[in-house]
């Protein structure tokens, strides 16, 4: 099984070399690694230069935000699985696809997620939160649970069935498409009971009250349009679900 690895860019040279070795560190041989800038200004596209012979594809160019870019990515991916590791992030081992295409292989699923560490910026061994996955139950949606999305690793073939990310739900949007996929189209899914990936702290819709609500009314518009229940009650649900995540160390 190929997979291929989307990195989306943007005036990312701070942390992009840590997570581009990360991914050429991976003891599974057989990874597509594409990135995709948003035509930064600062040493990113210096930095993916450095590193080209060993990404299989790159550009460079402007974009309408994060998802936009990565369905950028998906179009150009000839992998039989897709997963994304953002540009300030890592993976947890060198050894994580490894175990993700040992689990597609032997739970024969469409899909999978594990667990999620967001970690200090200058310290990615220092914890704030964490985001343990649990069984797959297609009901966990009506509570307003989700699979953590960097964790989340789809056949390519789904999004010719189902669509990519439809980015007017802005940073709802990986939410959305989880739903359409797991919930509204009953994809088969796999929890992998392992940490997948530290996460930078940050993040489009968290770092901000202002931001949460009105990523809280995307999630609702995102539930509705794909048949959760009481989605309005649900999207309330969403947030508080992840109160338990929070931790100190």
């Amino acid at each position: 099984m190929k997979v291929t690895i989307i990195t989306v860019t943007l005036n990312s040279d701070k942390f992009l070399e840590d997570c581009i070795k990360s991914v050429l560190g991976q003891t599974y041989q057989d990874i597509e690694y594409i990135i995709v800038d948003g035509k930064s200004s600062d040493n990113t596209v210096s930095i993916i230069r450095k590193y080209e012979s060993n990404i299989a594809r790159w550009v460079s160019e402007k974009d309408t935000g994060m998802f936009d870019a990565l369905n950028k990515g998906m179009a150009l991916a000839s992998g039989d699985i897709i997963g994304v590791l953002h540009s300030d992030d890592v993976f947890n081992s060198n050894d994580v696809v490894e175990k993700v295409v040992n689990a597609f292989k032997e739970q024969q699923v469409d899909s999978l997620y594990g667990d999620l560490e967001y970690v200090y910026p200058e310290d990615t061994d220092r914890v704030y939160r964490i985001w343990k996955g649990k069984p797959f139950d297609r009901k966990l949606f009506k509570l307003g649970w989700m699979p953590a999305h960097p964790t989340f690793y789809f056949k390519k073939e789904l999004v010719s069935k189902y669509g990519g990310y439809v980015t007017h739900y802005f940073s709802s949007s990986d939410y959305e498409l989880m739903a359409r996929y797991l919930y509204k189209n009953k994809v088969s899914s796999y929890y992998l009971p392992m940490l997948i990936t530290r996460m930078r702290r940050g993040g489009l819709s968290n770092n901000s009250l202002f931001k949460r609500l009105r990523a809280n009314r995307r999630d609702y518009l995102a539930m509705k349009v794909n048949g959760i229940p009481f989605s309005f009650f649900v999207s309330i649900l969403k947030p508080l679900s992840k109160l338990h995540q929070y931790y100190s160390k």
